[in-house]
């Protein structure tokens, strides 16, 4: 059917032309149709009580702003069809059973942010279930710790195709000190120690490598409180992630994080290596996509004209 992969952590399946799963190739280096980054603005809703009130499915069936980052570099601009989904099953990674699935939107796009206002929380099943009763119920813990609920993306161009799943989170406070998640933002970059603009262009010459580094963002992770197994609070801290993609070369490192696997503070600064041969003059677009390890998300792009 396809090729199962995990690129910076947004669950993805490819159809046709595989990216991320060649063992002479490199996640950062983006040459396909793929989908780099999912955000759901906002990324957590939050009821004000866990009793079941109007109140309370008021705002857990709010509007959010879905949007997806698609990329194409060799597509010309051409079409790109897409689907999103929800269904009830986290481990429904393409939403396949039909009895347990939502369509939300379809339509065609080209490269670019895909941006879908949507209302997940309201979509009701075929026999007129609301869809996130059912992802309670698919749940083992039937929400304790809050509901995920699976939004799945097929974006189709060409012979390319490739299926993208988000979860969206639905909670409630269960404890004192509960707070709605709020979207990670990267606060710019720098390219070789110089503030990198979005509108710039600048000139990169040689065969580097050339230093990326995120400005520095350890203030912003946020401090945050879950429900323990017997209800108390937990205290716990954010621990961001960036993935790094450019349309050519690949970064030493592909994923930085805020904290080692020895439980340090990590550094977000990595690399970027032009080809090694038969480079050409060109620009190149790079992207980095932050994670917050809790369901929000975000991006920036930046570009550079690079000389062999």
């Amino acid at each position: 059917m396809g090729t199962w992969f995990k690129c910076g952590g947004l669950l993805l399946v490819a159809l046709g032309a595989v990216a991320c799963v060649d063992p002479d190739d490199h996640s950062s280096h983006v040459r396909d149709l793929r989908v780099l980054g999912i955000a759901v603005e906002r990324p957590e809703l939050m009821a004000p009580t866990c009793e079941p009130t109007a109140e309370a499915l008021e705002v857990l069936t709010e509007q959010v702003s879905y949007r997806a980052l698609l990329v194409d570099p060799l597509g010309q601009g051409r079409a790109i069809a897409y689907t999103l989904t929800a269904c009830a099953d986290p481990e429904d990674s393409l939403c396949e059973d039909a009895a347990k699935r939502v369509e939300l939107a379809r339509g065609t796009t080209t490269a670019g942010e895909l941006v879908l206002p949507i209302r997940p929380g309201a979509s009701q099943l075929a026999d007129g279930t609301l869809l996130l009763d059912a992802v309670r119920q698919a749940d083992p813990y039937q929400g304790f710790g809050g509901l995920r609920m699976p939004l799945v993306l097929h974006v189709t161009a060409g012979e390319e195709g490739v299926y993208a799943q988000k979860l969206m989170v639905f909670t409630c406070p269960l404890v004192p000190g509960m707070a709605p998640n709020q979207q990670p933002m990267l606060q710019g970059l720098t390219l070789d120690d110089a503030a990198w603009d979005p509108e710039a262009l600048p000139e990169l010459k040689g065969e580097g490598p050339f230093v990326v580094r995120a400005n520095d963002i350890a203030a912003l992770e946020e401090s945050y409180v879950v429900p323990g197994f017997r209800k108390e609070a937990v205290q716990l801290k954010e621990s961001w992630a960036i993935t790094w993609h450019a349309t050519l070369g690949k970064f030493s490192v592909e994923e930085t994080e805020s904290v080692d696997f020895n439980g340090q503070p990590g550094r977000h600064r990595t690399e970027w290596e032009p080809p090694e041969k038969d480079g050409v003059a060109q620009e190149v677009t790079f992207w980095a996509v932050v994670r917050d390890g809790r369901g929000g998300s975000s991006w920036l792009v930046r570009r550079a004209r690079w000389t062999p």
